[in-house]
Formats: C-alpha cells, structure tokens, sequence
C-alpha cells in the first residue's frame, strides 16, 4: 500500500507543467517554460540556501557585523582585551600579596610552622606592567 501512495505522489513531483508568458494586449507568447513540482522546489531551494550563503558572507566577512547590537568594535574588543589581562595580572598579584601577609602574620605570632609542616611556597616575580 505505502509503495502506490510513493509511487503516486513521486509521479506527481515528476508530472511536467508549462509556464507561459504572454503578452496581454496581443496574446504573443513572450516566453515558455516547461517546469516541473520537482524543478520548482529545486529551483526555490538552491535560490533559498544562496541567499542564506551570500547574507552570512556579507555579514561576517564585511564591517556589517559592527551593526550588529552587542558585537562592538574593533577598538572596543581590543580593550577588552587588555582589560583581561591585565586583572588576570592584578588577581595574581594580589593572591602574592596575600600569601606574604600570611606569612608575615604567622612570624609575628610565632606560629610558624614547623619543619615538617612547612610547604615550599613557590612566589614567581612578575613585573606588572600598566597599559
């Protein structure tokens, strides 16, 4: 049952059609076109992913995507950019820093470990630099 109803309906995709152009004053036939369902949807298909294609293309390989709310711009990434890195740097710096009080504390207090508690606290000197 399911192969007619296949069948059926892949004839119909198949079934050709003409288009014909006339000319409405004179009734000249200005152009014909044999079609079918299956060259149509084909047809409205490719012309459909070609224009999704070409938009992203515009859009992505052209300064377009800066319109875009919430993309940015160039220098504005840029900063950003910097920005992170540069807290990243001061996060770092300020965990240093806080593991030197803690340690001045515990000298202080005279709650110093002793040999065997001891782990060796590896401190890497950073320069800091300022943009």
């Amino acid at each position: 049952m399911e192969t007619k109803s296949q069948d059926n309906s892949l004839k119909k995709l198949q079934n050709k059609y003409r288009l014909v152009v006339m000319n409405d004053d004179t009734f000249e036939e200005i152009i014909t076109f044999k079609l079918s369902r299956l060259s149509v949807y084909i047809g409205f298909s490719s012309v459909l992913v070609l224009m999704i294609g070409l938009t992203i293309g515009l859009v992505a390989f052209t300064p377009l995507k800066y319109y875009i709310p919430g993309y940015g711009t160039r220098q504005s990434r840029a900063e950003l950019q910097k920005l992170k890195i540069r807290t990243d740097s001061l996060e770092n710096a300020i965990n240093y820093k806080d593991q030197y009080l803690e340690s001045i504390k515990k000298v202080l207090t005279g709650t110093t470990p002793t040999q065997k508690d001891t782990v060796p606290l590896l401190i890497e000197k950073k320069e800091i630099s300022t943009y």
